[in-house]
């Protein structure tokens, strides 16, 4: 497998950091993000098929073998470049070994699709970030706390806090290098950040990160007009042709981002053992 056949996984590595490692192995991809050890998901392997019934302890110590000399890496994470999820004895073997299956929804608008909501918020002001280092420090701070904010319940604050300005840094980066940007909503009569998201710009395709609304603004059309600005300033700014979104399969969320031109493409899993707080 030299470049993944999912859509959703080829888009998963356009989002790593600049010292992302990808390397072939004999059945998969071994996927690293030296920068962000903590990230679940920059640190896993990506089988070329599914998994079958007692891949498990060997999936395991391939992913052992892979990280074991990183402590920072506390959990484990595989997924595969295949749209199904694999025999049910073999998701329910790692489910026993306490691993938490995930399904992701893959949507896909051309450029020329994306639309308008036709409730969308006109008051809010969409930018983009300044990624350039000691520029727009505060909002770079805000846009932690908005994600904080929004973790899964159960995740802790202070390991979260620190994974999501890792995160945010490596994504910086990228965008100092012209490969898109941070955009924020910025409700205008405080001058506060109620909403952000991503896209990271690769070969014209952009791939949308972490869309969050914080909780007192949702449900007043803030996150359709912050996607639809974003896309449209990613195709002027960085000649984007066709998005992607990625989310997991019962997030709210997904009927709104079909109602703004966005059609799913694919489901893909993957499963995770996340480590003990």
């Amino acid at each position: 497998m030299s470049a993944p056949r999912s859509l959703v996984a080829a888009t998963d590595i356009d989002v790593l950091p600049e010292d992302r490692v990808i390397e072939q192995r004999d059945g998969y991809l071994l996927v690293r993000s030296p920068s962000n050890p903590a990230h679940y998901w920059g640190n896993y392997l990506l089988f070329d098929e599914a998994p079958s019934p007692g891949d498990a302890p060997r999936w395991e110590a391939r992913f052992d073998a892979e990280f074991g000399q990183e402590p920072r890496v506390r959990h484990r994470a595989f997924t595969w470049d295949r749209t199904g999820s694999g025999s049910e004895a073999a998701l329910d073997e790692f489910a026993r070994r306490g691993y938490v299956s995930e399904e992701s929804v893959g949507l896909v608008a051309r450029a020329d699709r994306v639309r308008a909501h036709p409730r969308e918020n006109r008051q809010v002001v969409v930018r983009a970030l300044d990624p350039a280092a000691d520029a727009d420090e505060e909002q770079w701070s805000a846009i932690v706390e908005l994600q904080v904010a929004g973790r899964e319940q159960g995740q802790d604050e202070p390991g979260y806090r620190a994974y999501s300005r890792a995160r945010l840094d490596d994504l910086r980066a990228l965008f100092r290098a012209g490969r898109g940007a941070w955009f924020v909503a910025v409700e205008p009569a405080r001058g506060e950040i109620v909403a952000g998201c991503g896209v990271v710009v690769t070969d014209g395709r952009g791939r949308f990160q972490a869309v969050d609304t914080a909780l007192d603004y949702r449900r007043r059309g803030i996150c359709s007009r912050l996607v639809v600005d974003a896309a449209r300033l990613s195709v002027d700014l960085y000649r984007a042709e066709r998005f992607v979104i990625v989310a997991d399969a019962g997030y709210h969320a997904l009927g709104l981002y079909e109602s703004l031109g966005f059609e799913e493409e694919e489901r893909t899993f993957g499963v995770c053992l996340r480590p003990r707080e």
